[in-house]
């Protein structure tokens, strides 16, 4: 089994679930919707990767301001 990090935030009417590990996303319309996606777009990235899974071993969170 292995174990997924990732970001969940509020898109219009989608939750929008990101993945720190892979390069996918996905999204739905409730929290547990679009992380039951996220599991699975994951799971079919991995079917067709190679790729071996990274450490993830700091995250931070904040904000930026833009012109």
């Amino acid at each position: 089994m292995k174990t997924i990090h990732y970001t969940l935030h509020r898109e219009d009417d989608d939750f929008v679930a990101q993945c720190l590990d892979y390069d996918v996303s996905s999204f739905g319309s409730t929290e547990q919707k679009a992380l039951a996606n996220l599991k699975e777009a994951v799971e079919l990235y991995l079917e067709d990767s190679d790729e071996p899974t990274p450490k993830i071993s700091q995250v931070s969170s904040g904000e930026l301001s833009i012109a």
